[in-house]
């Protein structure tokens, strides 16, 4: 796209045609090219067109909206199914709190993407396969695949919605990383409905109580039942009509907190290091654990998508390199200890989950630390970094696949 834009900047059809051919690419691009094209009238057009952002929030069309609003309500109803159904609740949701959401969201981009025929029809099979395959697993609270599974069916559902927001060039890299930070972008603006929706509900409570209306059981049947599965489809709505009031809101916080997780890891190593003690490897840990890991590509990818050629933040990306290595580290302590319990204890189907989830990890990691230093060393572009993760997606993929479909047969459903 780099080199298009150069051999046509002064041909304005063909720049439209690439344009159009593929927007995102394009604007990235363009951003990066366009100090060395600031003199050109043509580039100062494409400049303004591209990066004009209006100072109003955008509620889209009331088409839009309405259709937001109806599968906002699908996805509610969807939530109230145990009590309609007399259906045993815990299990309801242990199994298809993903299903309530995720199908929706697909829905809102198969709606504003308009992909090709074929894809939504492997979409809705998927949906179905999964939604048959989840509820048709043996009722044992004792069973770690049963566990394994309803934990991994979310993150393969969220990755359902990728291969609908991608469109139809599923190989695009660019595409990928936009996914990724739209789900960032999502977080936040979902954060912020949460904190408001949080106040009104404590408000409205409160103003009830004081006229002697308890009017909890109800506020949490229907609104809260119905709002929290809107929250995310809210946040997509607005992360999609108004993405400058958001989009830089990521890039920020991940700037801000890479120096501090930085800190706080290296102590961590140092502390495992230097305590003399045996490190604690249980569910909790692991889960910390890969949280911390999904933090840390969070921070690096939105600290990464920040960067142009205007701002080029060397000691930033020094602080991201060490970053990666440091946790890197982590990362392999952890998994040389859960190597450790297999060789003790055997194998059990968590042991062999978590440790080809963090293998993968590490192998990411190391990928990230390598185009960091040659970023550094100026041996290669920034973008390098964003690529080395939205190539491994996949690879993500296909491990959770295993885990959620594969695993409860492999051992015979313990």
């Amino acid at each position: 796209m780099r080199d298009e834009i150069l051999d046509h900047i002064d041909n304005p059809r063909q720049l439209e045609k690439l344009y159009r051919n593929n927007k995102t690419a394009f604007k990235t691009e363009f951003n990066l090219l366009y100090p060395e094209l600031a003199e050109n009238q043509l580039a100062q057009y494409w400049n303004e067109r591209l990066n004009y952002e209006s100072s109003e929030i955008s509620w889209g069309s009331n088409k839009e909206l309405l259709f937001v609003i109806i599968i906002a309500l699908i996805a509610g109803v969807t939530a109230k199914l145990p009590s309609l159904l007399n259906i045993n609740a815990e299990l309801f949701y242990s199994r298809n709190i993903g299903l309530i959401i995720f199908p929706m969201l697909a829905t809102y981009f198969i709606w504003k993407n308009t992909p090709s025929l074929k894809k939504i029809v492997v979409t809705g099979l998927v949906f179905l396969i999964a939604v048959i395959f989840i509820n048709q697993l043996p009722a044992d609270n004792t069973s770690n695949t049963l566990i394994l599974s309803c934990i991994h069916l979310p993150i393969f559902l969220w990755a359902v919605v990728g291969f609908i927001y991608v469109g139809d060039n599923i190989k695009d890299q660019q595409k990928r990383i936009d996914f990724l930070r739209y789900n960032g972008d999502l977080v936040i603006i979902s954060g912020l409905i949460l904190i408001a929706g949080t106040m009104l509900t404590g408000i409205t409570i409160g103003l009830f109580s004081v006229i002697g209306l308890d009017i909890k059981q109800f506020y949490f049947d229907y609104i809260i039942v119905f709002g929290l599965p809107a929250v995310p489809i809210l946040g997509t709505y607005i992360t999609q009509t108004n993405p400058h009031l958001v989009d830089k809101i990521s890039p920020v916080i991940a700037k801000i907190f890479s120096p501090l997780v930085l800190i706080t890891v290296t102590v961590y190593l140092a502390a495992i290091l230097f305590s003399g003690k045996n490190l604690q490897i249980d569910r909790s840990f692991l889960m910390v654990l890969n949280l911390l890991l999904i933090g840390v590509m969070a921070i690096i990818l939105f600290s990464v998508s920040a960067t142009t050629k205007k701002n080029i933040n060397p000691l930033g990306n020094l602080i991201l390199f060490a970053l990666s290595i440091v946790t890197a580290i982590v990362n392999g302590i952890a998994i040389a200890a859960i190597l450790f319990r297999i060789s003790a204890w055997g194998i059990t189907p968590n042991r062999i989950a978590i440790l080809g989830v963090n293998i993968l990890m590490l192998i990411n990691l190391f990928m990230v630390a390598f185009q960091l230093f040659k970023t550094v060393s100026r041996k290669s572009a920034i973008r390098a970094v964003e690529n080395s993760i939205a190539i491994f997606i996949p690879i993500y993929i296909l491990w959770t696949i295993i885990v959620t479909f594969i695993f409860p047969l492999l051992f015979n459903f313990k």
